[in-house]
């Protein structure tokens, strides 16, 4: 039997000294965290961003009401709307994965936010499975998905992050989705997996506590952040395939990430960054690289 989450557990090892975290605000079922938390951005000047500690469903712990809505987590058990990038629906069963939402101050060069958070995702799996026994390495492609080596490159857990504003504040919702509990009949697709499948048992609380502790170090790491990203990343180096948000594609050698997060690829006539785009790591097609579509 799969057992809810204990937020009380996730508050008292975030909304603390030496921690950023402000409030722990958790719901049993909703459908997307991601939306929860823009609306409390957008709403807080109103007075619609803090919900009372005293509500039984949902409840907020630790919230510090001077604070804005800085550094506020979001979480569900049931998330039963959530979105993907290029607006991919994301569905799993109850209690069996990490649907969170962090509300993160936004950094002059936001595209690399996503970046960073696989890297404190990739720290948190590796350290939480460590614990149980069995440390499992994991790997980034870029932009947003967390890969698992010991299940075939399957991905585990993806990222989606959102700028928003509100009355006074410039915010990225950095949204996570982990696949923690789930077989292999209940995953969507055939290159999915779940840190379960590969071999690891461990309780989500610590996966959110690692991964949320880790994402608030990591944002302010700088350019050690940066190179920890570029040497975990496994797009590096792959022939890949990039579908545009304008419906053309790129292929070619992805031969960087530069300083502005964009993926540099060496297609043909010479290298081109990609700032966003579906990456498709693919076997060359006869050395053939270049450019299809608008």
């Amino acid at each position: 039997m799969r057992e809810p989450l204990d937020p009380d557990l996730i508050r008292a090892a975030l909304v603390t000294s030496g921690q950023p975290w402000r409030a722990v605000e958790f719901h049993p079922s909703m459908g997307s965290t991601n939306s929860r938390a823009t609306q409390v951005i957008r709403s807080w000047g109103a007075g619609g961003g803090a919900v009372s500690a005293d509500s039984p469903r949902p409840y907020a712990a630790g919230l510090a009401p001077d604070d804005g809505p800085l550094w506020r987590v979001v979480l569900t058990d049931d998330q039963t709307g959530g979105r993907g990038r290029l607006g991919r629906s994301w569905d799993v069963p109850a209690r069996a994965s990490v649907a969170v939402s962090a509300i993160v101050p936004a950094p002059r060069e936001p595209a690399w936010v996503p970046l960073l958070a696989g890297v404190a995702l990739a720290r948190a799996i590796g350290s939480v499975t460590a614990a149980g026994g069995l440390r499992l390495e994991a790997r980034l492609k870029w932009p947003n998905d967390v890969l698992l080596p010991a299940d075939g490159d399957r991905k585990v857990a993806g990222i989606l992050c959102e700028f928003t504003e509100g009355p006074g504040v410039r915010a990225v919702v950095v949204g996570t989705g982990v696949n923690v509990d789930q077989t292999r009949d209940e995953l969507p697709v055939e290159t999915a997996t779940s840190l379960r499948l590969a071999g690891a048992d461990v309780r989500r609380e610590d996966l959110v506590i690692a991964y949320l502790t880790e994402l608030a170090e990591v944002l302010d790491s700088g350019p050690q952040g940066r190179a920890e990203y570029r040497s975990a990343c496994s797009t590096i180096g792959e022939h890949v395939r990039v579908h545009l948000p304008s419906g053309g594609i790129a292929e070619g050698r992805a031969v960087r990430v530069d300083d502005s997060g964009a993926l540099v690829v060496d297609v043909a006539g010479g290298e081109q960054p990609f700032s966003a785009g579906d990456v498709v790591h693919v076997r060359p097609r006869g050395g053939v690289a270049g450019m299809i579509g608008p």
